[in-house]
């Protein structure tokens, strides 16, 4: 079986999922270029757990519209697809780093959907999600990364989605990306091709962390990609930030 590369996307707005653009047009094309994953896992910005990280292991995972204020033709959209409980339950089993237990009630964030429907939009590959627990460390969402990363041989594609930075607060349309913004995403990348993982994992030691990440959701999927694709180089696509203070930032490790 072909081994699978790992993904991080910075998935930006929900209206990613609305037509095409620079961003989802990208996202399609990866898919295409890489093998078809039999399984995917996604760690979204948007399925937060406490003390413990929880494993999605319905039948079918339906679309949760996780948003407001966005256009109604967004809620109309429907990314109900497949799950697989049995192997919710593997992967469950791999994770030593942290309890680890499933759940049958969650279904797929637009953090997973408004991805996966530009890249699989026939929905024929069964998806799980992962949660983040905010009572871990970040060293324990690299080990979990790591835990799971065996799963490429088996055709499981692992994917991160959330934004390298994310600030909602200072979010502009009109903006261009603050200085601030700019230094922290090129943090990320220089520290990624150098594979100083435990720098990435101390970022908050960064000055410019904390306007970049006043909370760290969107940077934690980054940390169990990057513990999955331990000591590849990446490959980086959609480099941009937009509305000033979201960084659209994407790899690939292979």
């Amino acid at each position: 079986m072909t081994r699978m590369p790992v993904l991080f996307i910075g998935h930006g707005s929900p209206e990613n999922a609305l037509g095409k653009n620079e961003f989802n047009i990208i996202w399609g094309k990866i898919a295409r270029e890489i093998p078809k994953p039999e399984l995917i896992l996604c760690i979204s910005a948007h399925w937060m757990t406490r003390g413990a990280t929880a494993v999605s292991s319905a039948k079918t995972l339906k679309t949760i519209h996780d948003f407001y204020g966005f256009p109604k033709e967004l809620y109309r959209l429907n990314y109900d697809v497949q799950g697989s409980p049995k192997q919710a339950a593997e992967i469950a089993g791999l994770i030593k780093s942290d309890q680890a237990e499933l759940d049958n009630q969650w279904g797929i964030d637009h953090g997973a959907w408004v991805v996966l429907m530009n890249m699989y939009p026939e929905k024929t590959i069964p998806v799980l999600q992962l949660s983040l627990n905010l009572d871990l460390p970040l060293h324990k969402c690299f080990a979990i990364g790591e835990e799971l990363s065996g799963l490429r041989e088996q055709g499981v594609l692992i994917l991160g989605s959330g934004n390298l930075v994310h600030n909602l607060m200072m979010f502009n349309p009109e903006e261009e990306p603050f200085p601030w913004a700019v230094e922290f995403d090129g943090f990320v990348k220089n520290k990624l091709n150098e594979k100083d993982y435990r720098a990435l994992i101390d970022y908050r030691k960064q000055k410019t962390a904390a306007i970049s990440h006043p909370t760290d959701d969107h940077y934690r999927p980054f940390i169990y990609a990057i513990g999955a694709a331990k000591g590849e180089t990446p490959r980086f696509f959609t480099e941009k930030i937009v509305f000033g203070s979201v960084g659209m930032r994407g790899a690939i490790f292979s």
